[in-house]
């Protein structure tokens, strides 16, 4: 037993130990076992016969492969236009994980399945804000509404004040069209139905409870939660619509349920008498809803069906009178079933910067970054965007070792033509912040520089194959002929265009061998041997 362990270790020393050996030298580059094995490894699952699977196969294509992109950055592809585009695009997709704080974007699922489940009526009232106010500004509208909760704290009516004081025009009794308020009352909603400050603030309150003053980017809330109840889910209905308020509306609507009850069909009915220009020719289909989404006395009709096919009795909203008939109820579902969709509406409502809120957190408390306060006079100036170049290379802050200029704050904000300056300037260092991060991966994550170093190299061999076989064996037409000349034997039509795409693709093949060739001749390669019989006895073995 300890014969076989001893000789175990051994393999894995010897196995350890060469990987940190050199198996090929081209020109003055050591090329690693370690990086041979890691490309033959990847590749080995794709192989399908055994003359393929060679060591010494593999390797010369990998030293072609080494010597194609060596020739690639000799001819400075990576400085095209598009592979910088390209490999920019990449880079972000690549590093986007990297962005993500995994438990947090697990408290978010959890927290959205939960308010799913649950939903939350609230009334509330706003005080706005300008898309871009001043500090100064959103002090003066928090005073504001600040005083408005702490009359409801000593016993004025909360839905009086949203009347009175309300900036959501939907509060006050509207002149023009002489339809009431709703005095704040926004109903039930459930998760991803509101801005999520607006959803957080409602679901962070006790029943009962009015909240401290909120922001949202329309300006400063307080609201207050009326009930927390189990969720419908959503449903499925068809209606049909008389727009017609008066007697003559009513008298139609009456008629069309009479006719429903002598099992007249709904979607006819729908077709014939339906108003909804939009609903009427799908026999009053509407799309898939839940509770927040309709008027009130509409969701309140749809939802008390409980059996496919029942319809309701005529009633009146502010569109007209309906009937409404239920096609279909979709409950919630489980948290396993719901997890996939929940993100993918995480990613779509935005909320996924919550997560990288919670990066930059960390990274600003991981990086050592100083102000400097004097290169922020630049701030107060009303003609920043337009200061000479040379007047703005002092340091604005510094990122560890990484110095940022005004110069470079300031070609910012002339990309931004509105804003305050110091909200510009707070979002432009956050930017600066993860691009520093973003920079530093390849660093600080080895599995993302490996990636990204494969795509780099991948993308400049394309660059390189078209410029030197794909463009040349379709342009080169007197090259193309010539070659099906020398080996019309090859082919069974004696017509080049009747085997074109054979001979383009063996012409292509040609073409690679000579260049491959005269790529060899050009520089000069070194195999280890030794390390080369270890590596193939090492997989015999294995």
């Amino acid at each position: 037993m300890k014969k076989y362990f001893i000789l175990f270790m051994v393999l894995i020393h010897v196995s350890v130990y060469s990987q940190k050996k050199t198996i090929v030298t081209i020109n003055n580059e050591k090329i690693l076992v370690e990086d041979f094995k890691k490309v033959y490894e990847k590749n080995l699952g794709a192989i399908d016969n055994e003359e393929s699977k060679s060591i010494i196969y593999n390797l010369d294509l990998f030293i072609n492969y080494k010597l194609k992109v060596y020739q690639a950055y000799d001819l400075k592809l990576d400085t095209l236009p598009s592979y910088k585009k390209e490999i920019e695009t990449y880079r972000n997709q690549l590093s986007a994980p990297y962005l993500q704080d995994k438990n947090f974007t697990e408290k978010l699922i959890r927290e959205a399945y939960f308010r799913t489940k649950n939903e939350i009526k609230v009334k509330h009232i706003l005080i706005r804000t300008k898309k871009e106010s001043t500090p100064e500004e959103n002090l003066v509208a928090y005073n504001k509404i600040l005083k408005i909760r702490d009359r409801i704290i000593v016993g004025e009516d909360f839905e009086q004040l949203a009347m009175e004081t309300s900036e959501d025009s939907s509060a006050r009794y509207n002149l023009k069209r002489k339809v009431e308020g709703n005095r704040g009352n926004l109903g039930y909603f459930s998760a991803f139905k509101m801005l999520y400050a607006f959803e957080d603030a409602a679901y962070n309150s006790e029943i009962g409870e009015v909240s401290m003053p909120f922001k949202t980017k329309y300006g400063y809330h307080i609201l207050k939660v009326d009930s927390l109840r189990i969720s419908k889910g959503e449903i499925e209905v068809s209606h049909i619509l008389i727009t017609d308020t008066s007697a003559i509306g009513k008298a139609k609507i009456d008629n069309v349920y009479i006719k429903l009850n002598n099992k007249e069909s709904f979607k006819s009915l729908a077709k014939e008498y339906s108003n909804d220009t939009s609903s009427k020719n799908r026999g009053g289909k509407l799309n898939k809803f839940g509770m927040g989404r309709m008027v009130a006395s509409f969701e309140k009709a749809a939802f008390s069906l409980k059996i496919k096919d029942d319809y309701s009795q005529p009633f009146r909203t502010r569109y007209g009178w309906h009937i409404v008939k239920l096609i279909k109820s979709h409950p919630v579902k489980s948290y396993k079933e719901m997890k996939s969709g929940i993100l993918s509406s995480l990613k779509r409502s935005g909320r996924m910067k919550l997560s990288d809120d919670v990066v930059l957190d960390k990274l600003r408390k991981n990086y050592t970054i100083t102000e400097n306060d004097k290169s922020k006079v630049i701030f107060k100036r009303k003609d920043i965007r337009s200061i000479p170049e040379d007047s703005l290379q002092n340091v604005l802050f510094t990122i560890n070792n990484k110095e940022i200029k005004q110069l470079a704050f300031v070609l910012f904000l002339q990309k931004r033509r509105k804003g305050v300056t110091v909200n510009q300037y707070q979002a432009y260092k956050n930017k600066e912040i993860l691009k520093y991060f973003k920079e530093n991966l390849i660093n600080t994550e080895p599995e993302y520089a490996n990636l990204l170093n494969e795509y780099e190299d991948g993308l400049l061999l394309f660059e390189l194959m078209q410029k030197k076989i794909w463009n040349k064996s379709s342009k080169d037409t007197l090259g193309l002929k010539q070659f099906f000349v020398k080996n019309k034997s090859n082919y069974k039509f004696d017509n080049l265009n009747k085997s074109k795409g054979l001979v383009i693709n063996d012409y292509q093949s040609y073409l690679e061998k000579i260049w491959i060739s005269d790529l060899r001749s050009k520089n000069k390669i070194k195999v280890n041997k030794k390390e080369l019989k270890k590596l193939i006895k090492f997989y015999k073995n294995k």
